[in-house]
C-alpha cells in the first residue's frame, strides 16, 4: 500500500517508477547509477523519451528487472 501511495499521479511508464520506488531510489539516484540525468529518467517515466537499448539495459540491471517487465508492450 505504501508503494501505491508513492506512485500515484504517475506518468506513462508506470513499471519503471514502481521498480524505482521499490528500490527506495529517487530519479536522481537512478540517473546517477545508470550514467544519465535526472531529467532523462523523468522523461522516460513520463513517456516523453524513448531511451536507447543500452540505457534500457542499464536501468533493468540497476532495478533488478527484465526488459519485458519495464519496457514490454502490454498492447500485444
Amino acid at each position: 500500500m505504501l508503494i501505491y501511495t508513492k506512485v500515484m499521479n504517475m506518468g506513462k511508464n508506470i513499471p519503471i517508477k514502481v521498480a524505482r520506488v521499490r528500490k527506495d531510489m529517487t530519479q536522481a539516484d537512478l540517473a546517477k547509477a545508470v550514467g544519465t540525468s535526472r531529467q532523462t529518467i523523468n522523461a522516460i517515466e513520463q513517456g516523453t523519451c524513448n531511451p536507447t537499448l543500452k540505457l534500457c539495459k542499464s536501468i533493468c540491471r540497476v532495478l533488478d528487472c527484465s526488459l519485458d517487465e519495464l519496457f514490454g508492450d502490454d498492447s500485444m
